[in-house]
């Protein structure tokens, strides 16, 4: 079913429109068309259907800035951490929805109910290196360390950096593609792409943007910190928890993404990276989504609260409730579209009336789309073309 123009106009804040279901890759490209208009951030029900979306949306409106903030892919309260592949990609959907680079962010909701850290953490981390200007190896190398980056003797997936001699490597988070500096003395001669597997450089760029390598500092004030609000909301003895011990050390231990909140004075929410005048659009029934995966979420932390050598912090400190979330974007724009198909109306022909199609003939006027109707038989369709 194709949506009437009137249903692609901006609510206005606070307010919810609903458009009517759209099937197939329909919803993609209603989104594509909305986005060109304005910025969205569109919550899916789950991961699936936001990779689809941003590849669809992505197919439609190449000219527009789609970029997806992929779920973690671990359970809550996993010993697992995230690929290091979707740290960067996610690295770079903050950053860049919150520089205003971004015209249509799409997130499963779940992922849109983990706090984050704060914007000011990627932002101070973040910096550029430009062809032509002066560069200290030596500032450059602790830039890089206090950033999370790993130096590598040879660079192959992001958060690596090496330096030989007037050849610095990197492989900046949120980039498809590593680069080669060349200096000469101490400025940039030079920056080019590089293959990971051949090492043969590929073409030049002006410029390089370094993200932060993790959500998370782990540099020694920040382990600091750490180990002072472990101390404050952690019961048991610190030194038989591994985790603690990893930090205490400078190393980042599996799973330490859901004790974000022992790293920083005050997380962030997905809201606080949106642009003022982003739209929300709620792709099918998030709020059952959001609500299962809290009731999960929960579930799990009354699992795995027991064990004393790695205790958690409560739900609610790592994730928003769904009723939070909501209640963070309820004072924006919104649209709602439904995954219900539309039932048609009652087009019975009714051979005892004066207008045996009007039932047809007046859904069909008030349709704004094209209509197919299918007869049985050609006789069939003579009749019905006639009486139309």
């Amino acid at each position: 079913m194709n949506a009437p123009d009137s249903a692609f106009r901006r609510p206005p804040a606070g307010q919810t429109l609903d458009w009517p279901p759209l099937a197939g890759a329909a919803d993609a490209r209603a989104i594509a068309r909305f986005g060109e208009a304005q910025r969205l951030v569109v919550l899916t029900a789950d991961g699936q259907s936001a990779q689809r979306l941003s590849d669809e949306i992505a197919w439609f409106a190449p000219g527009l800035r789609v970029n997806l903030l992929a779920d973690w892919e671990t359970l809550p309260y996993d010993t697992l951490s995230p690929h290091p592949d979707l740290v960067s990609d996610r690295l770079a959907a903050l950053y860049q929805s919150s520089q205003g680079q971004c015209d249509v962010l799409i997130a499963p909701v779940s992922t849109a109910m983990v706090r984050l850290a704060p914007v000011s953490y990627v932002a101070a981390r973040t910096f550029f290196l430009k062809k032509g200007t002066r560069l200290d190896e030596k500032k450059l190398r602790e830039q890089l360390t206090v950033a999370g980056y790993t130096h590598m003797t040879q660079v192959l997936s992001p958060g690596e950096f090496c330096i030989r001699g007037n050849l610095i490597d990197l492989f900046p988070m949120g980039s498809p593609v590593p680069y080669r500096l060349d200096l000469f003395d101490d400025e940039i001669e030079s920056i080019r792409t590089f293959d990971p597997e051949t090492q043969r450089t590929i073409y030049p760029v002006p410029e390089v943007r370094l993200l932060p390598a993790r959500e998370f500092p782990l540099d020694e004030a920040a382990r600091t910190a750490f180990r002072s609000r472990y101390r404050e909301h952690m019961e048991g003895d610190p030194s038989r928890s591994r985790i603690y011990k990893d930090v205490s050390n400078g190393v980042a231990p599996p799973g330490i993404e859901y004790y974000l909140p022992l790293f920083f004075d005050q997380l962030a929410t997905l809201t606080d990276y949106l642009p003022d005048d982003a739209v929300v659009l709620l792709h099918h029934d998030v709020h059952a989504a959001a609500e299962a995966f809290w009731r999960d979420t929960r579930s799990r932390y009354d699992l795995f609260r027991g064990d004393t050598e790695r205790p958690l912090l409560p739900p609610g400190e790592i994730f928003l409730t769904a009723e939070a979330l909501f209640a963070s974007l309820a004072n924006r724009p919104q649209v709602r579209v439904s995954a219900a198909p539309a039932a048609l109306p009652a087009l019975t022909i009714d051979r005892r009336a004066d207008d045996p199609l009007g039932a047809l003939r007046r859904f069909v006027d008030g349709f704004a789309g094209r209509v197919l109707v299918v007869a049985e038989s050609a006789g069939r369709r003579e009749t019905l073309s006639q009486l139309m």
